[in-house]
């Protein structure tokens, strides 16, 4: 009888795919030196027309390394990036890198609340954050250690041309605002460490094994927790990435960086994966679809990972603007179900594929996908990567593995499996098993050739928009407003794909409730992805006998209150 250990899923992989991939020597600080040498006067980076070659952000990287190296910085020491999608972003993660430093990636949307958390949980000394947010990062307490704040203006990555176009300040109001900027005790002004000189080349690089990135997620339950992630996790995962579609040829690809380089799936397939292949990033600081369209009259994507909504509403946007979206090659998704209706849509309109994929902060992030040829299966989220061993539990009694075709949980192990969360120890044992394997809290089914396909979550994240969200975040900063007794998030199906965030609250005897003005009240403590779409009031909530809330109970109340046919299309 077939067997997980016989990895029956390797039959099924498109030609040219191995079934392992080499860990590669080095760390990330290596990868991108190679990208350097190899490819030095292909364009590296586009931003709203403006170039850089990677010869040119090779000797960025240096100088700025060397800056932040005069200010500190040392290996092991954190560095957080509080940025969009823009070159000084791209520079910023390999610079702290080259000295062995820790990344640490951030929102730039978040609030001050959220902010906090995490600064009080990694304790870098160092940010560096766009100029529009940089007041955020000043207004956290002293005692969190912040001492270095390099703020970052991206209109300076921008032509000069663009800047017009787009009214953006003229260089002497510019130039009056970073003097108000510098003011600010430990607030510097980024071109300060471009001005630098170019770190020596002799200078110690990290290794393979050294921890590169905290990147936060809520993993399974609760506040945001740090996954822990070396060198090796994301270079193999990026090995395994260009493993998958050897059709993409290297040093004329095409990738586009819609996706936020803050957000793991985005860092990887294009901080590390596209820097690796030598590829043309083009970097949008967010998803803008005339924007992309402009891009792709120029020069198509090769590669163009993104969600769901984004595919639809780019194929609405050609259709409208009588662009063609043909030339597009290959399009992964991740984050979030991809309807069928959406893939037919997309490669109608391109010429190309539209496969989905799966992952995970704590993978890298990407543990499998559907092959990018004829043995793809519609519905499921495609085979394990190279190298990548997966089984199917019992969510009880994870050594006992479900057979093929039972529902069962979904357990992982690889090389770009994480190593734990950071400073949580118990966190970290509840997930990964004495032999290796990460509990990913996911059930799912595995079909006897090897494809996935998932079925619900043991964990009780939300997923909205190909993000997660905490629903004891949401719920720890909606039990502070005055007049709610008790809360309960839960994620309701929407009929595009995802969840909504919705609430289900107990109000006080005698308060009223007020569903915008809750809302309102929650814009002020979270990002907007995470406020509530629907805020409902309910008598009580369903507890378990120890008085624990018990949410898939609250999500099956709201579900059946719903109109029937709004149900039924949410399903």
């Amino acid at each position: 009888m077939t067997s997980y250990s016989d990895r029956p899923w390797v039959a099924g992989y498109a030609d040219g795919v191995p079934a392992d991939v080499d860990v590669p020597a080095g760390s990330l600080a290596h990868l991108i030196d190679e990208s350097v040498r190899t490819y030095g006067k292909h364009v590296a980076l586009e931003f709203f027309g403006a170039t850089t070659t990677y010869a040119e952000l090779g000797d960025q990287i240096a100088r700025v390394a060397e800056g932040l190296r005069r200010r500190g910085v040392r290996k092991g020491d954190r560095v957080a990036l509080v940025l969009p999608n823009c070159p000084q972003h791209v520079v910023a993660f390999y610079a702290a890198l080259r000295l062995g430093a820790v990344v640490v990636e951030h929102n730039p949307l978040y609030t001050p609340r959220e902010l906090r958390h995490q600064f009080e949980d990694h304790g870098a000394t160092v940010a560096i954050v766009w100029d529009k947010v940089a007041a955020t990062v000043q207004e956290l307490p002293a005692d969190l250690g912040v001492s270095t704040i390099v703020s970052v203006d991206l209109t300076r990555a921008m032509p000069a041309s663009k800047r017009l176009a787009l009214k953006l300040p003229v260089p002497a109001a510019r130039k009056a605002r970073d003097q108000l900027t510098a003011k600010v005790s430990g607030t510097i002004r980024w071109e300060e460490l471009t001005a630098s000189r170019r770190l020596k080349d002799s200078s110690p690089r990290p290794e393979t094994g050294d921890l590169a990135l905290i990147q936060y997620t809520s993993g399974t339950t609760g506040q945001p927790k740090g996954a822990m992630l070396s060198h090796g996790n994301l270079t193999v995962n990026a090995a395994q990435a260009r493993a998958w579609v050897p059709t993409i040829a290297r040093g004329s690809s095409v990738v586009y960086a819609v996706l936020p380089l803050f957000h793991a799936y985005g860092l990887t397939l294009c901080l590390t994966f596209a820097m690796s292949m030598g590829a043309r990033l083009v970097l949008f600081p967010k998803f803008d679809p005339d924007l992309v369209l402009d891009v792709v009259k120029k020069h198509p994507a090769t590669f163009l990972p993104a969600v769901p909504p984004i595919y639809e509403r780019l194929v609405q946007a050609a259709e409208k603007r009588k662009v063609s979206l043909s030339g597009i090659d290959i399009a992964i998704s991740g984050a979030m179900s991809l309807p069928q209706s959406i893939v037919d849509l997309w490669e109608e309109r391109t010429g190309g594929y539209l496969v989905e994929g799966y992952g995970l902060s704590e993978c890298s992030p990407v543990l499998m996908a559907n092959p990018v040829g004829a043995t793809r299966k519609p519905g499921t989220v495609g085979l394990p990567l190279p190298s990548t061993e997966l089984r199917v539990a019992d969510p009880d009694d994870p050594s006992v593995d479900r057979a093929f075709g039972e529902e069962g949980e979904l357990l992982a192990r690889g090389p770009q499996v994480f190593s734990g969360y950071w400073r949580r120890t118990d966190e970290t044992s509840k997930v990964l098993t004495a032999d290796g394997w990460f509990r990913t809290g996911d059930i799912v089914t595995m079909d006897e050739d090897g494809f996935v396909r998932i079925v619900d979550r043991i964990k009780e994240l939300i997923v909205t928009g190909g993000f997660n969200v905490s629903p004891t975040e949401v719920e720890d900063a909606l039990r502070s407003y005055e007049g709610i007794a008790d809360v309960a998030v839960v994620g309701l199906p929407h009929r595009r794909g995802g969840e909504d965030v919705v609430a289900a609250v107990v109000m006080e005897p005698g308060a009223s409730f007020d569903e915008e003005a809750i809302r309102a009240y929650a814009r002020d403590c979270l990002t907007p992805y995470k406020v509530p779409k629907h805020v409902i009031p309910v008598e009580e909530l369903p507890r378990s006998i120890v008085g624990k809330v018990i949410r898939r109970k609250v999500r099956d109340q709201l579900l059946a209150q719903q109109p029937q046919g709004q149900a039924e299309a949410a399903r």
